[in-house]
Protein backbone atom coordinates (compact mmCIF):
# COMPACT_ATOMS: atom_id res chain seq x y z
CA UNK A 1 0.00 0.00 0.00
CA UNK A 2 1.43 3.34 -0.57
CA UNK A 3 1.87 6.43 1.54
CA UNK A 4 1.07 8.75 -1.46
CA UNK A 5 -0.50 7.73 -4.64
CA UNK A 6 1.84 7.67 -7.90
CA UNK A 7 0.13 9.07 -10.92
CA UNK A 8 1.21 9.50 -14.55
CA UNK A 9 1.21 12.52 -16.14
CA UNK A 10 -0.94 11.43 -19.48
CA UNK A 11 -3.39 9.86 -17.04
CA UNK A 12 -7.06 11.02 -16.44
CA UNK A 13 -6.59 10.68 -12.61
CA UNK A 14 -3.70 12.92 -13.09
CA UNK A 15 -5.65 15.51 -14.32
CA UNK A 16 -8.16 15.48 -11.75
CA UNK A 17 -6.04 15.74 -9.38
CA UNK A 18 -4.30 18.60 -11.08
CA UNK A 19 -7.56 20.41 -11.51
CA UNK A 20 -8.38 19.62 -7.42
CA UNK A 21 -4.80 21.59 -6.84
CA UNK A 22 -5.53 24.31 -9.42
CA UNK A 23 -8.92 25.26 -7.09
CA UNK A 24 -7.07 25.09 -3.73
CA UNK A 25 -7.41 29.02 -3.62
CA UNK A 26 -11.72 28.30 -2.86
CA UNK A 27 -12.68 29.16 0.49
CA UNK A 28 -15.13 27.24 2.73
CA UNK A 29 -18.76 27.89 2.11
CA UNK A 30 -19.94 29.86 5.08
CA UNK A 31 -16.82 31.51 6.79
CA UNK A 32 -17.07 35.22 5.24
CA UNK A 33 -20.30 35.67 7.19
CA UNK A 34 -18.68 34.15 10.06
CA UNK A 35 -15.72 36.23 9.95
CA UNK A 36 -17.39 39.22 9.13
CA UNK A 37 -19.77 39.10 12.59
CA UNK A 38 -16.74 38.87 14.26
CA UNK A 39 -14.95 42.04 12.18
CA UNK A 40 -18.57 43.72 13.06
CA UNK A 41 -18.26 43.06 16.99
CA UNK A 42 -14.71 44.22 17.42
CA UNK A 43 -15.25 47.28 16.03
CA UNK A 44 -18.74 48.10 17.69
CA UNK A 45 -17.51 46.65 20.96
CA UNK A 46 -13.48 46.94 20.76
CA UNK A 47 -11.36 45.28 23.88
CA UNK A 48 -14.52 43.71 25.30
CA UNK A 49 -15.26 41.60 21.78
CA UNK A 50 -11.31 41.20 21.80
CA UNK A 51 -11.42 39.28 25.08
CA UNK A 52 -14.96 37.13 24.48
CA UNK A 53 -13.46 36.00 21.60
CA UNK A 54 -9.92 35.08 22.63
CA UNK A 55 -11.99 32.92 25.43
CA UNK A 56 -14.01 31.61 23.39
CA UNK A 57 -11.08 30.22 20.34
CA UNK A 58 -8.10 30.53 22.04
CA UNK A 59 -9.08 28.80 25.54
CA UNK A 60 -7.20 32.23 26.69
CA UNK A 61 -9.20 34.60 29.83
CA UNK A 62 -7.42 37.85 29.51
CA UNK A 63 -8.43 40.87 31.70
CA UNK A 64 -8.14 43.76 29.45
CA UNK A 65 -5.12 45.21 31.32
CA UNK A 66 -3.34 42.17 29.93
CA UNK A 67 -4.13 42.08 26.47
CA UNK A 68 -0.53 43.76 25.39
CA UNK A 69 2.67 42.31 26.60
CA UNK A 70 4.89 44.28 29.05
CA UNK A 71 8.06 45.38 27.23
CA UNK A 72 9.68 43.66 30.75
CA UNK A 73 8.25 40.54 29.74
CA UNK A 74 9.84 40.48 26.44
CA UNK A 75 13.60 41.15 27.63
CA UNK A 76 12.79 38.33 30.33
CA UNK A 77 12.44 36.13 27.83
CA UNK A 78 15.02 37.32 25.83
CA UNK A 79 17.26 36.62 29.21
CA UNK A 80 15.36 33.56 29.92
CA UNK A 81 16.30 31.80 26.58
CA UNK A 82 18.81 28.74 26.26
CA UNK A 83 22.07 30.81 24.93
CA UNK A 84 22.32 28.12 21.89
CA UNK A 85 18.56 29.10 21.04
CA UNK A 86 18.84 33.19 21.42
CA UNK A 87 22.21 33.00 19.03
CA UNK A 88 20.25 31.05 16.28
CA UNK A 89 17.75 33.63 16.70
CA UNK A 90 20.28 36.48 16.43
CA UNK A 91 21.84 35.27 13.26
CA UNK A 92 18.70 34.61 11.34
CA UNK A 93 17.89 38.07 11.92
CA UNK A 94 21.33 39.35 10.91
CA UNK A 95 20.44 37.46 7.73
CA UNK A 96 17.15 38.09 7.10
CA UNK A 97 18.16 41.88 7.91
CA UNK A 98 21.07 41.55 5.51
CA UNK A 99 19.23 40.16 2.49
CA UNK A 100 16.05 42.74 3.13
CA UNK A 101 18.82 45.66 2.95
CA UNK A 102 18.76 44.67 -0.69
CA UNK A 103 15.20 44.74 -1.40
CA UNK A 104 14.60 48.59 -0.08
CA UNK A 105 13.63 51.10 -3.17
CA UNK A 106 15.24 54.43 -3.24
CA UNK A 107 13.79 58.28 -3.82
CA UNK A 108 14.89 59.48 -7.60
CA UNK A 109 14.49 62.60 -9.98
CA UNK A 110 15.74 63.57 -13.27
CA UNK A 111 14.65 66.38 -15.93
CA UNK A 112 13.37 65.20 -18.61
CA UNK A 113 14.43 66.65 -22.65
CA UNK A 114 11.13 68.82 -22.47
CA UNK A 115 12.34 70.56 -19.32
CA UNK A 116 9.61 68.56 -16.93
CA UNK A 117 11.58 67.37 -13.68
CA UNK A 118 10.13 64.19 -12.08
CA UNK A 119 10.91 61.98 -9.59
CA UNK A 120 9.38 59.63 -6.94
CA UNK A 121 9.69 60.08 -3.08
CA UNK A 122 9.92 56.81 -1.33
CA UNK A 123 9.08 56.97 2.60
CA UNK A 124 8.48 53.93 5.19
CA UNK A 125 4.86 53.68 6.38
CA UNK A 126 4.44 55.19 9.48
CA UNK A 127 2.41 51.85 11.84
CA UNK A 128 1.80 48.63 10.18
CA UNK A 129 0.71 45.12 12.21
CA UNK A 130 2.31 41.83 11.73
CA UNK A 131 0.58 38.92 12.77
CA UNK A 132 2.44 35.50 13.97
CA UNK A 133 0.10 32.51 13.76
CA UNK A 134 -0.16 30.27 17.19
CA UNK A 135 -2.18 27.67 17.72
CA UNK A 136 -0.61 24.46 17.01
CA UNK A 137 2.64 25.31 17.63
CA UNK A 138 4.69 28.74 17.81
CA UNK A 139 6.94 30.49 15.48
CA UNK A 140 9.74 33.00 16.12
CA UNK A 141 10.49 32.69 13.13
CA UNK A 142 7.20 34.39 11.54
CA UNK A 143 8.15 37.06 14.03
CA UNK A 144 11.55 37.49 12.67
CA UNK A 145 10.54 37.68 8.65
CA UNK A 146 7.43 39.94 9.19
CA UNK A 147 9.19 42.47 11.73
CA UNK A 148 12.52 42.69 10.32
CA UNK A 149 11.73 44.01 6.53
CA UNK A 150 9.61 46.81 8.19
CA UNK A 151 12.36 47.70 10.40
CA UNK A 152 14.88 47.36 7.66
CA UNK A 153 12.29 49.78 5.44
CA UNK A 154 12.01 52.51 8.38
CA UNK A 155 8.71 51.73 9.84
CA UNK A 156 7.94 53.68 12.99
CA UNK A 157 5.79 51.98 14.38
CA UNK A 158 5.88 47.91 14.36
CA UNK A 159 2.72 46.48 15.95
CA UNK A 160 2.34 42.59 17.09
CA UNK A 161 -0.26 40.28 16.86
CA UNK A 162 -1.04 36.55 17.91
CA UNK A 163 -3.06 34.53 19.28
CA UNK A 164 -2.42 33.42 23.51
CA UNK A 165 -1.93 29.71 24.48
CA UNK A 166 -3.00 28.22 27.54
CA UNK A 167 0.30 26.63 28.18
CA UNK A 168 1.39 30.79 28.73
CA UNK A 169 3.90 32.78 26.52
CA UNK A 170 6.22 31.20 24.63
CA UNK A 171 9.95 32.33 25.36
CA UNK A 172 10.76 31.94 21.74
CA UNK A 173 8.14 34.14 20.22
CA UNK A 174 8.48 37.00 23.18
CA UNK A 175 12.65 36.89 22.41
CA UNK A 176 12.05 37.41 18.57
CA UNK A 177 9.78 40.01 19.14
CA UNK A 178 12.54 41.39 21.36
CA UNK A 179 15.57 40.63 18.71
CA UNK A 180 13.69 42.35 15.48
CA UNK A 181 12.59 45.38 17.26
CA UNK A 182 8.97 44.67 18.27
CA UNK A 183 7.40 48.04 19.42
CA UNK A 184 4.09 46.93 20.81
CA UNK A 185 2.92 42.96 21.16
CA UNK A 186 -0.79 42.42 21.58
CA UNK A 187 -2.21 38.72 22.98
CA UNK A 188 -4.77 38.24 20.41
CA UNK A 189 -5.58 36.03 17.45
CA UNK A 190 -7.75 34.97 14.73
CA UNK A 191 -10.44 37.37 12.93
CA UNK A 192 -10.74 39.96 15.96
CA UNK A 193 -6.97 40.62 16.11
CA UNK A 194 -6.81 41.86 12.30
CA UNK A 195 -10.49 43.54 12.98
CA UNK A 196 -8.34 45.60 15.77
CA UNK A 197 -5.41 46.49 13.56
CA UNK A 198 -7.22 47.57 11.55
CA UNK A 199 -9.73 49.80 12.86
CA UNK A 200 -8.41 50.17 16.05
CA UNK A 201 -9.88 49.44 19.73
CA UNK A 202 -9.19 51.34 23.69
CA UNK A 203 -5.98 49.19 23.41
CA UNK A 204 -4.89 48.75 20.00
CA UNK A 205 -4.71 51.90 18.25
CA UNK A 206 -5.13 51.47 14.02
CA UNK A 207 -2.66 50.20 11.62
CA UNK A 208 -1.70 51.81 7.56
CA UNK A 209 -0.69 47.71 6.10
CA UNK A 210 -1.08 44.39 7.87
CA UNK A 211 1.21 41.93 7.09
CA UNK A 212 1.38 37.86 7.91
CA UNK A 213 0.07 34.31 7.15
CA UNK A 214 -2.62 32.59 9.45
CA UNK A 215 -5.21 30.57 8.90
CA UNK A 216 -8.56 30.60 6.85
CA UNK A 217 -10.06 32.73 9.16
CA UNK A 218 -7.23 35.23 9.41
CA UNK A 219 -7.10 35.11 5.32
CA UNK A 220 -10.19 35.98 5.40
CA UNK A 221 -10.44 38.88 7.71
CA UNK A 222 -7.42 40.40 6.10
CA UNK A 223 -9.54 40.37 2.54
CA UNK A 224 -12.45 42.05 4.22
CA UNK A 225 -10.21 45.24 6.00
CA UNK A 226 -8.07 45.69 2.76
CA UNK A 227 -9.23 48.79 1.36
CA UNK A 228 -9.05 50.61 5.12
CA UNK A 229 -5.71 49.37 5.15
CA UNK A 230 -3.51 47.80 3.27
CA UNK A 231 -2.34 44.20 3.17
CA UNK A 232 0.30 42.01 2.17
CA UNK A 233 -1.60 39.22 0.05
CA UNK A 234 -3.80 36.41 1.03
CA UNK A 235 -1.59 33.48 2.61
CA UNK A 236 -2.92 29.83 2.51
CA UNK A 237 -1.28 26.64 3.50
CA UNK A 238 2.09 25.25 2.53
CA UNK A 239 3.08 24.12 -0.11
CA UNK A 240 6.13 22.06 -1.73
CA UNK A 241 6.83 20.74 -5.39
CA UNK A 242 10.02 18.86 -5.92
CA UNK A 243 11.34 18.46 -9.37
CA UNK A 244 13.80 15.75 -9.71
CA UNK A 245 15.08 13.56 -12.44
CA UNK A 246 17.45 10.28 -12.00
CA UNK A 247 20.19 11.45 -10.10
CA UNK A 248 17.59 12.87 -6.93
CA UNK A 249 18.19 11.32 -3.19
CA UNK A 250 15.13 9.88 -2.86
CA UNK A 251 15.04 9.86 1.06
CA UNK A 252 16.34 13.60 0.51
CA UNK A 253 13.22 14.72 -1.26
CA UNK A 254 11.05 12.19 1.24
CA UNK A 255 12.13 14.35 4.19
CA UNK A 256 11.65 17.73 2.43
CA UNK A 257 8.25 16.91 1.20
CA UNK A 258 7.50 15.86 5.30
CA UNK A 259 8.87 19.37 6.17
CA UNK A 260 6.13 21.06 4.34
CA UNK A 261 3.46 18.59 5.38
CA UNK A 262 4.01 18.47 9.03
CA UNK A 263 2.30 22.40 9.62
CA UNK A 264 -0.86 20.82 10.82
CA UNK A 265 -3.54 21.98 8.71
CA UNK A 266 -4.33 19.32 6.88
CA UNK A 267 -4.79 21.16 3.77
CA UNK A 268 -0.93 21.50 2.99
CA UNK A 269 0.35 20.50 -0.51
CA UNK A 270 3.52 18.43 -1.58
CA UNK A 271 4.01 17.03 -4.84
CA UNK A 272 7.09 15.46 -6.57
CA UNK A 273 7.62 15.85 -10.36
CA UNK A 274 9.97 13.02 -11.31
CA UNK A 275 11.43 11.72 -14.91
CA UNK A 276 12.01 8.62 -13.35
CA UNK A 277 9.38 6.09 -12.38
CA UNK A 278 12.10 4.17 -9.93
CA UNK A 279 12.42 7.79 -7.96
CA UNK A 280 8.76 7.83 -7.18
CA UNK A 281 8.58 4.13 -5.90
CA UNK A 282 11.92 4.89 -3.78
CA UNK A 283 10.40 8.44 -2.34
CA UNK A 284 7.10 6.24 -1.66
CA UNK A 285 8.97 3.62 0.24
CA UNK A 286 11.30 6.29 2.08
CA UNK A 287 8.20 8.08 2.60
CA UNK A 288 6.32 5.48 4.58
CA UNK A 289 10.13 4.32 6.78
CA UNK A 290 10.26 8.76 7.72
CA UNK A 291 6.81 8.74 8.99
CA UNK A 292 7.50 5.76 11.52
CA UNK A 293 9.09 7.70 14.66
CA UNK A 294 8.09 11.38 13.05
CA UNK A 295 6.11 13.20 15.93
CA UNK A 296 3.37 14.92 13.40
CA UNK A 297 3.03 11.55 11.76
CA UNK A 298 -0.76 11.63 11.72
CA UNK A 299 -0.85 15.27 10.20
CA UNK A 300 1.80 14.49 7.47
CA UNK A 301 -0.05 11.10 6.48
CA UNK A 302 -3.34 13.57 6.14
CA UNK A 303 -1.69 15.81 4.19
CA UNK A 304 0.10 13.06 1.96
CA UNK A 305 -3.57 11.57 0.97
CA UNK A 306 -5.00 14.71 0.06
CA UNK A 307 -3.81 17.12 -1.81
CA UNK A 308 -0.14 15.72 -2.52
CA UNK A 309 1.15 13.32 -5.43
CA UNK A 310 4.44 11.30 -7.19
CA UNK A 311 3.76 12.37 -10.42
CA UNK A 312 6.11 10.69 -13.37
CA UNK A 313 6.81 13.20 -16.68
CA UNK A 314 7.87 12.68 -19.92
CA UNK A 315 10.65 14.84 -19.63
CA UNK A 316 11.72 17.70 -17.25
CA UNK A 317 9.98 20.42 -19.97
CA UNK A 318 6.87 18.89 -19.27
CA UNK A 319 7.78 19.04 -15.35
CA UNK A 320 8.27 22.65 -15.30
CA UNK A 321 4.94 23.27 -18.13
CA UNK A 322 2.98 21.92 -14.97
CA UNK A 323 5.16 23.78 -12.14
CA UNK A 324 4.05 27.19 -13.78
CA UNK A 325 0.45 26.10 -14.17
CA UNK A 326 0.41 25.25 -10.46
CA UNK A 327 2.61 28.49 -8.77
CA UNK A 328 4.08 26.45 -5.90
CA UNK A 329 5.37 28.21 -2.65
CA UNK A 330 8.47 26.44 -2.64
CA UNK A 331 10.09 24.91 -5.37
CA UNK A 332 13.11 22.67 -5.26
CA UNK A 333 15.16 21.64 -8.27
CA UNK A 334 16.97 18.74 -7.12
CA UNK A 335 18.25 17.97 -10.78
CA UNK A 336 21.55 17.82 -12.55
CA UNK A 337 23.00 21.11 -13.50
CA UNK A 338 19.99 23.04 -11.56
CA UNK A 339 21.14 26.40 -12.62
CA UNK A 340 20.72 25.32 -16.22
CA UNK A 341 17.24 25.30 -15.27
CA UNK A 342 16.50 28.81 -13.41
CA UNK A 343 15.15 30.38 -16.55
CA UNK A 344 11.90 27.58 -16.72
CA UNK A 345 10.89 28.81 -14.20
CA UNK A 346 7.73 31.33 -14.52
CA UNK A 347 5.68 31.11 -11.29
CA UNK A 348 6.82 30.59 -8.13
CA UNK A 349 7.68 31.74 -4.32
CA UNK A 350 10.74 30.85 -4.07
CA UNK A 351 13.02 28.40 -5.60
CA UNK A 352 15.90 26.41 -4.00
CA UNK A 353 18.85 24.86 -6.58
CA UNK A 354 20.27 21.62 -6.00
CA UNK A 355 19.75 18.73 -3.49
CA UNK A 356 22.38 20.87 -0.77
CA UNK A 357 19.14 23.97 -0.64
CA UNK A 358 15.99 22.11 1.18
CA UNK A 359 13.26 24.70 1.97
CA UNK A 360 13.47 24.39 5.54
CA UNK A 361 16.85 26.43 4.66
CA UNK A 362 14.71 29.63 3.62
CA UNK A 363 11.92 28.74 5.93
CA UNK A 364 14.07 29.80 8.98
CA UNK A 365 17.30 31.85 7.66
CA UNK A 366 19.07 31.74 4.53
CA UNK A 367 18.01 35.34 4.46
CA UNK A 368 14.64 35.54 1.71
CA UNK A 369 11.30 35.60 3.30
CA UNK A 370 9.42 32.65 4.45
CA UNK A 371 6.08 35.03 3.86
CA UNK A 372 5.54 33.59 0.52
CA UNK A 373 2.68 33.80 -2.45
CA UNK A 374 0.48 30.56 -2.19
CA UNK A 375 -2.56 29.11 -3.94
CA UNK A 376 -1.23 29.57 -7.19
CA UNK A 377 -0.55 33.63 -6.74
CA UNK A 378 3.14 33.01 -7.34
CA UNK A 379 1.85 34.00 -10.88
CA UNK A 380 1.62 38.05 -9.76
CA UNK A 381 2.68 38.11 -6.73
CA UNK A 382 5.80 38.53 -4.77
CA UNK A 383 7.55 37.17 -1.17
CA UNK A 384 7.46 40.02 1.37
CA UNK A 385 10.09 42.30 1.68
CA UNK A 386 11.01 45.55 2.47
CA UNK A 387 9.46 46.82 -0.37
CA UNK A 388 5.97 46.19 1.03
CA UNK A 389 6.72 48.75 3.98
CA UNK A 390 7.66 51.53 1.48
CA UNK A 391 5.23 53.90 -0.12
CA UNK A 392 5.90 55.52 -2.78
CA UNK A 393 4.75 59.90 -4.04
CA UNK A 394 5.29 61.20 -7.42
CA UNK A 395 6.82 64.59 -8.13
CA UNK A 396 6.32 66.73 -11.10
CA UNK A 397 7.03 70.13 -11.57
CA UNK A 398 6.27 71.82 -15.43
CA UNK A 399 7.79 74.85 -16.62
CA UNK A 400 6.79 77.42 -19.18
CA UNK A 401 9.07 76.04 -21.67
CA UNK A 402 7.47 72.42 -20.99
CA UNK A 403 3.88 73.69 -21.60
CA UNK A 404 5.15 74.56 -24.72
CA UNK A 405 6.15 72.00 -25.97
CA UNK A 406 3.70 69.52 -23.89
CA UNK A 407 0.60 71.14 -23.62
CA UNK A 408 -0.91 71.03 -27.07
CA UNK A 409 -0.98 67.42 -27.05
CA UNK A 410 -2.32 67.10 -23.05
CA UNK A 411 -5.53 69.37 -24.22
CA UNK A 412 -6.03 66.93 -27.04
CA UNK A 413 -5.76 64.27 -25.12
CA UNK A 414 -8.23 65.73 -22.93
CA UNK A 415 -10.76 66.42 -25.45
CA UNK A 416 -10.80 63.15 -26.65
CA UNK A 417 -11.81 61.86 -23.74
CA UNK A 418 -14.48 64.36 -23.18
CA UNK A 419 -12.94 66.69 -20.76
CA UNK A 420 -12.69 70.40 -22.02
CA UNK A 421 -11.82 71.30 -18.03
CA UNK A 422 -8.91 69.76 -18.23
CA UNK A 423 -8.02 71.04 -21.23
CA UNK A 424 -8.36 74.95 -20.58
CA UNK A 425 -6.53 74.10 -17.08
CA UNK A 426 -3.53 73.27 -19.45
CA UNK A 427 -4.25 76.01 -21.54
CA UNK A 428 -4.93 79.01 -19.97
CA UNK A 429 -1.00 78.74 -18.75
CA UNK A 430 0.14 79.04 -22.45
CA UNK A 431 -2.37 81.93 -22.79
CA UNK A 432 -0.22 83.72 -19.56
CA UNK A 433 3.00 83.33 -21.09
CA UNK A 434 1.76 84.87 -24.52
CA UNK A 435 0.43 87.36 -22.62
CA UNK A 436 3.75 88.35 -21.29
Amino acid sequence: MTTVRILDSRSPAFRRFLSSIMSRGEGADGLDTQVAAIIGEVRQRGDRALIEFTERFDRVKLPQKKLRVAAGEIAQARQRLKPADRRALELAARRIAAFHRRTLEHSFHYRDSAGMSLGQIVRPLGRVGIYVPGGLGAYPSSVLMNALPARVAGVREIVMVSPPSPAGDDSGVLAAAGIAGVDEFYRVGGAQAIAALAYGTKTIRPVDKIVGPGNAWVQAAKRMVYGIVDIDKIAGPSEVMVIADGTARPDWIAADLIAQAEHGSGDESAILLTTSKGIAEQVDAALASALRDLPRAEAVRRVLKGKSALVIVGDLEEAFRIANQIGPEHLELEVKNPRRWLSRVEAAGAVFLGAMSPAPLGDYLAGPNHVLPTGGSSRYASPLGAYDFLKRTSIIEGSAAALSRLGPAVARLARMEGFEGHARAVEIRGAAEVKR
